[in-house]
């Protein structure tokens, strides 16, 4: 820290690295991703999330999808940085005992096992509301608690399926096609931290705590907000569009191939209906100013028709030129245009590096690891991201600072299995 900060100053500091919710303590039974993510959120915004795994093989997603027997999956250390690991044996008496202990000091309690789970281990809403009234109660399932689906294990392609995502992603002529961006995992767990954030607010007035369920099914139809728009616009279920817009009423809507040979090498372009002149500046860039003012060409509607004409004409022109400077060129013009980026080109970008939209943390197992980092950033609050929690790492001095547990009493924890 440079010498010459004030004391204010380098309080200020201080507090921004500490986060917006410093001093929330979430207790986070969560696995996967749809949870995880969730309090994943609460603690790159400075809460203090206490990790409870199973004791012998931890969270689930610890072991899926790894490359390497007995170490964390880089799926994990994805979705639960900056995390404490502690670890309690639900089964036992003791362990149960000691989540008792944890959520008398909890704000939040999160879950996301599978219907009825929580429940037969003992520590539904109505339980966790007992032991501690202002603890707020984040449970993410499938389906709502009351739809005839809610017994029915979901993950985050059952949800953009019975979301409606699947009915409008893919070619007009084709089947229905997974979006790649997981919104009915992460998508969810973002919601639900949304939930988290209003009913923090709303305790400070009311003092008690809440029941926030999220249904992953629910939050995919949030996300599909505007193919209702679609849907009254043409008076039948929204369609599959292929890269066109969703409202299917405007041209350019399209990737364009642009110079080289890889999958990639493309470009999307698109033209607001609201903004003839975006159409206009193309013409000028393509150089055929002789066609603006051209009837089949001089309204959204009548460029939608035409489309093919459309494409046809952009491309002979966006293939003279690599994707990044056909963005380049038509941005620098006003004319919404995107290079078609893949992961590998973002993670190794430098400006995406410098901003920390990247970050490269300290695994204690894996050494360096790249990952993404928190896109919301704040004036005041700016927590620092660390690396995902070996399991139980945090066990000790959890216990031994938050419920008095001495090194002895923790050892004989262990010894019973509890831990």
């Amino acid at each position: 820290m440079p010498d010459d900060l004030t004391p204010d100053a380098i309080g200020r500091t201080t507090a921004a690295h500490r986060g917006a919710l410093h001093g929330v303590r979430v207790v986070d039974l969560t696995q996967f991703e749809a949870g995880t993510s969730c309090t994943l959120t609460l603690a790159w915004l400075g809460a203090e999330v206490i990790k409870v795994e199973e004791p012998t093989r931890g969270e689930q997603g610890r072991g899926a999808s790894t490359d390497k027997k007995g170490i964390d999956s880089q799926y994990f250390m994805l979705l639960n940085a900056n995390k404490k690991s502690v670890t309690a044996n639900l089964k036992t008496d003791k362990g149960r005992a000691i989540l008792r202990g944890l959520i008398e000091k909890a704000d939040v309690f999160a879950e996301n096992f599978a219907p009825g789970v929580i429940e037969r281990l003992g520590f539904g809403y109505d339980v966790v509301r007992e032991i501690n009234p202002r603890v707020i109660y984040v449970s993410v399932k499938g389906f709502g608690d009351d739809s005839p689906y809610k017994n029915y294990l979901a993950f985050d392609m059952i949800a953009q399926a019975t979301g409606g995502a699947m009915s409008i992603t893919g070619e007009p002529d084709g089947r229905p096609i997974k979006p790649g961006p997981t919104i009915g995992d992460t998508g969810t767990g973002l919601h639900a931290a949304i939930g988290v954030l209003a009913a923090l607010y709303q305790r400070q007035f009311t003092g008690e705590g809440q029941l926030i369920r999220c249904a992953m099914q629910e939050c995919v139809i949030n996300y599909g907000r505007i193919s209702y728009a679609a849907q009254y616009l043409w008076g039948h279920a929204a369609p599959r569009m292929g890269n066109q817009s969703i409202m299917g009423t405007n041209s350019p809507s399209e990737t364009y191939p642009c110079k080289g040979d890889g999958p990639n090498d493309y470009c999307y372009i698109y033209t607001s209906r609201a903004n003839q002149q975006h159409w206009e500046r193309i013409l000028k860039m393509m150089e055929r100013e002789d066609l603006i003012g051209d009837p089949r060409f001089d309204s959204p509607e009548e460029r939608f028709k035409n489309r093919h004409v459309v494409d046809e004409m952009l491309a002979g022109w966006t293939k003279q030129h690599d994707k990044m400077e056909v963005m380049r060129r038509l941005g620098e013009q006003g004319i919404p245009a995107g290079a078609v980026m893949d992961t590998m080109e973002l993670s190794n970008d430098p400006d995406l590096n410098r901003r920390e939209i990247f970050v490269t943390v300290k695994h204690p197992v894996r050494g360096d690891f790249k990952m993404p980092g928190w896109p919301v950033k704040m004036s005041a609050s700016n927590v620092p991201v660390t690396a995902a929690p070996l399991l139980g790492s945090d066990t000790e001095a959890v216990y031994g600072s938050l419920l008095g547990l001495s090194k002895d009493e923790i050892a004989a924890l262990r010894e019973e299995k509890a831990i």
